[in-house]
């Protein structure tokens, strides 16, 4: 399986880091050693100083498809989740300044939550997903998928265009404005409206 992360498909995030706001996805890869799940605590690593929570709603490929065009892209997802999208921020600044690829900084181990999936059926409508993430009990990122700039279907169409998605691969959509970093003793928990999508700890 592989994870495929949607860069600055909020336009508020990308503003907030600087970037500019593009006019196609945006997307890199993280391997399937940065899974973290079934809310284990997540330890922070002692290459960085500055790790940055980025709440996404998650969404699982469960077909086979290659140049998959928009209007059936529904039919190449069936589960929503919550995760987080953990980033070495001082490590990718200073790798963005050389120019050069940012794997260090966003797909070390562990650096890919993944909380609870449920089935697509219980979600009214997945361009309007209210999602929010808690840290040590008050709100620090809330968004709706409404507000992205490329919707799950476009994603789908877009990255299949390059690589072919297989059953069991997963969608970061892309994280809305308020990341900020962590620290050992954090508690982070995850929303999707009022239902917990997961709950851990920093160490």
């Amino acid at each position: 399986m592989k994870i495929i992360c949607i860069g600055r498909n909020y336009a508020k995030h990308a503003e907030e880091l600087n970037n500019q706001i593009p006019q196609e996805p945006v997307f890199f890869l993280k391997p399937d050693s940065s899974i973290l799940q079934k809310n284990k605590p997540f330890y922070i690593p002692d290459f960085t100083n500055e790790v940055h929570y980025e709440v996404e709603v998650l969404f699982r490929i469960n077909r086979l498809g290659k140049n998959i065009s928009t209007k059936f892209a529904p039919r190449y997802y069936a589960e929503v989740g919550l995760g987080i999208d953990f980033t070495a921020r001082d490590l990718q600044r200073n790798l963005k300044d050389k120019g050069l690829p940012w794997e260090k900084a966003k797909a070390f181990d562990s650096s890919a939550v993944l909380g609870t999936f449920i089935p697509i059926e219980e979600i009214e409508d997945v361009n309007n997903i209210e999602f929010s993430l808690v840290k040590n009990g008050e709100p620090v990122q809330e968004g709706n998928t409404s507000n992205m700039l490329f919707n799950i279907d476009q994603l789908v169409a877009h990255t299949s265009k390059y690589m072919t998605l297989k059953i069991g691969d997963i969608i970061f959509s892309g994280t809305p404005e308020g990341v900020g970093k962590v620290k050992i003793g954090d508690r982070l928990q995850g929303f999707i409206g009022e239902q917990m999508m997961f709950d851990f700890m920093v160490k």
